[in-house]
């Protein structure tokens, strides 16, 4: 389980059906489902009934501190409300042209990488939507020094996170070690940084990132956000804002890379809606095909792989009773997989997503953004940042798999290619032609 959880629950999966039960590190019983009718029972009708699980609310909740990701109850829907402003249509086309000399910048850097030879591609997407997205909430001032310093402190606290959930036995070891220490000095420097950012634009113009909608956000009382929770929002925002996209398109890039036929439509699709024309968030219904393999590729390839919570009180789905204080976890990896949802499901399939066949799929069977009132606040957001950093990429690149590797996922917080995904790259001579 603490090498490889996907794999040993989908297992458990084919051998003891939809919904079971297990101990989760040997210690914490908890419920395992991909039925959609629990899921959906769980994320929306009976919502109110289920918090995030102390894996959020207190190991996340430590090291970011107390936002959306870590808190529940009255206090979320509060703060929900107030962010929610910095993701509608208004300041998403407000952001395209930070996140566009964004990425002009980073391809820059990625463009001399790729010239040396074979790149592993995850850690480049990494540093890509990383950089977007912090430049989203920060503006252009952020130094690539802060940024590097802050992504790192996540991806490491992210991994040390990761161990204390799966094997809990070992937390008073992480505290006497001296491992624990560690890594809450890690948080502690990173804070200092972003504080002072946000403390400096209190005597500054305002501007039009993230940050602006966060320090202008007003409760009842006419009340602002104080600069300790306007951190912790936003390294939450850092958190959970960059890493679906890096690794969807690390995925993508991977199952492009061997189905020519697809590249083929997705550049001409780019071509056709764009031409040399940038690309902004008024654009993003007109690519119909790019969204469905983008879709398909979140679903072979989940980013969070599985969801949990913790029921409040005693509930009941269908025969299914789930007792007060249980543990219901929510495995989205494999209710993206299960083939009684989804035919042929390890196969990359972009049809499954054409507008037809999404009429008839079963819901909350596909989960890449979570499911009902905690749904992931940034998925518009998420969805833009892809097609921004695809439709560069095509136009520039054309891409082939180095040979001689094992490629596999490693379920983290994140589902990330566990010995990453060197590609090559060289300069496209000419636009692909259509590919029917």
């Amino acid at each position: 389980m603490a090498r490889n959880p996907v794999q040993v629950l989908s297992r458990y999966t084919e051998t003891f059906g939809d919904t079971f039960r297990l101990y989760l590190g040997g210690l914490k019983e908890a419920i395992v489902t991909i039925d959609p009718a629990v899921i959906q029972h769980v994320l929306k009708n009976n919502s109110e009934n289920y918090q995030k699980s102390e894996i959020q609310v207190k190991r996340m909740g430590h090291f970011l501190g107390k936002g959306l990701l870590t808190t529940h109850g009255e206090p979320w829907r509060t703060q929900r409300r107030l962010i929610q402003t910095g993701f509608d249509r208004k300041q998403l086309d407000a952001l395209c042209s930070i996140m566009q000399d964004s990425l002009a910048d980073s391809l820059r850097d990625f463009d001399r990488q790729v010239r040396e030879g074979p790149v592993d591609i995850y850690p480049h997407m990494m540093k890509i939507t990383f950089t977007m997205v912090a430049r989203s909430l920060f503006g252009a001032r952020l130094e690539d020094e802060d940024i590097d310093l802050v992504s790192q402190t996540i991806c490491t606290v992210q991994e040390f996170i990761v161990r204390q959930t799966l094997q809990p036995y070992l937390n008073p070891w992480f505290a006497v070690s001296g491992q624990l220490r560690k890594h809450e000095d890690m948080r502690t420097r990173a804070d200092a940084v972003l504080l002072e950012y946000i403390t400096r634009r209190r005597h500054e113009p305002p501007g039009h990132d993230l940050l602006q909608t966060l320090m202008d956000a007003r409760y009842s009382d006419g009340h602002g956000m104080p600069d300790e929770l306007i951190l912790s929002e936003s390294m939450q925002l850092l958190v959970a804002g960059h890493e679906t996209s890096s690794n969807a398109l690390s995925w993508l890039l991977y199952l492009l890379s061997s189905r020519p036929d697809c590249l083929g439509r997705v550049r001409q699709e780019f071509d056709t809606v764009l031409g040399e024309a940038p690309l902004n968030h008024s654009d993003v219904p007109k690519f119909e095909y790019a969204t469905q393999v983008i879709q398909e590729a979140l679903r072979l390839y989940p980013p969070f792989w599985m969801v949990d919570r913790m029921a409040v009180a005693d509930d009941r789905v269908g025969d299914l009773a789930i007792p007060s204080g249980s543990m219901v976890i929510v495995y989205v990896y494999g209710a993206h997989h299960a083939p009684r949802y989804w035919g042929n499901p390890e196969n990359f399939n972009t049809e499954r997503f054409t507008r037809a066949n999404e009429k008839l799929r079963t819901p909350f069977t596909f989960l890449p953004f979570g499911g009902g009132p905690r749904g992931c606040i940034g998925g518009n957001y998420a969805m833009l940042q892809m097609l921004m950093i695809l439709r560069d990429l095509l136009k520039t690149y054309d891409f082939q798999l180095a040979p001689g590797q094992m490629i596999e996922a490693r379920p983290m917080v994140i589902l990330r290619p566990k010995h990453g995904i060197r590609m090559m790259f060289t300069h496209a001579i000419a636009p692909a032609s259509c590919i029917a």
